[in-house]
């Protein structure tokens, strides 16, 4: 579902930019996006860390991972290894990451709040974690752009991975977002809380041990 997400929504290009300037990124440091699909999000990434930075895209799927690799051949700063983004395949021979970047990924997880944790214990305190997220919108077009983005997520989820959510997908996807993103502003000061892609989109940025955004 993530690549058709990154490839449907409407102003994604922007989605992504607005994603890499919330990491608050400086030239050197270290970002590792965690279900990083076909690496649409790794060159915004890239441009921000510098040459001297290093960009980390994880994907738990092979074939995924393949094209991202194609796609950031070029980019001498940017990595791809395979990995759950549940835990992260990141050891303590790594620098020290200065940002976590997860977009379109938490609904597909059984447990986000504790991803989230997991996440914001790899960054450490002062260190950035970043969510976007597909879910409904109040835009004064919500009657229309809701209806086609339930009938978007039902379509491209496969029977099987319906089989084991309990009710409406939709519903279902909503609530693991709203967990989410509700985690990380408990774990981290917010910087960032908006609304993008007519509102489709929900744009979360927090620093690590900061509570209170």
């Amino acid at each position: 579902m993530y690549d058709l997400l990154a490839t449907w929504l409407p102003g994604v290009r922007d989605v992504r930019r607005s994603v890499a300037a919330a990491c608050g990124l400086s030239a050197g440091d270290t970002v590792v996006e965690l279900g990083c699909g076909t690496g649409s999000n790794l060159g915004y990434l890239s441009e921000r860390v510098g040459d001297e930075g290093r960009v980390i895209g994880v994907d738990i799927t092979p074939e995924v991972l393949a094209l991202a690799a194609d796609r950031t051949k070029d980019l001498e700063n940017v990595s791809v290894v395979r990995g759950d983004a549940t835990r992260p395949p990141l050891d303590t021979t790594e620098p020290d990451i200065d940002a976590v970047v997860a977009t379109f990924l938490v609904g597909m997880l059984p447990d986000p709040a504790a991803a989230v944790s997991t996440w914001c214990d790899l960054v450490g305190p002062g260190g950035r974690i970043v969510l976007a997220n597909a879910t409904t919108t109040d835009h004064w077009s919500a009657p229309l752009l809701n209806r086609a983005f339930r009938a978007f997520v039902v379509c491209s989820t496969p029977p099987t991975t319906q089989v084991r959510y309990d009710g409406n997908l939709v519903a279902q996807l909503e609530t693991r977002v709203s967990t989410a993103h509700e985690r990380l502003h408990d774990e981290s000061r917010a910087t960032v809380d908006s609304r993008h892609a007519m509102g489709l989109v929900r744009l979360t940025g927090g620093i690590v041990g900061e509570p209170g955004g």
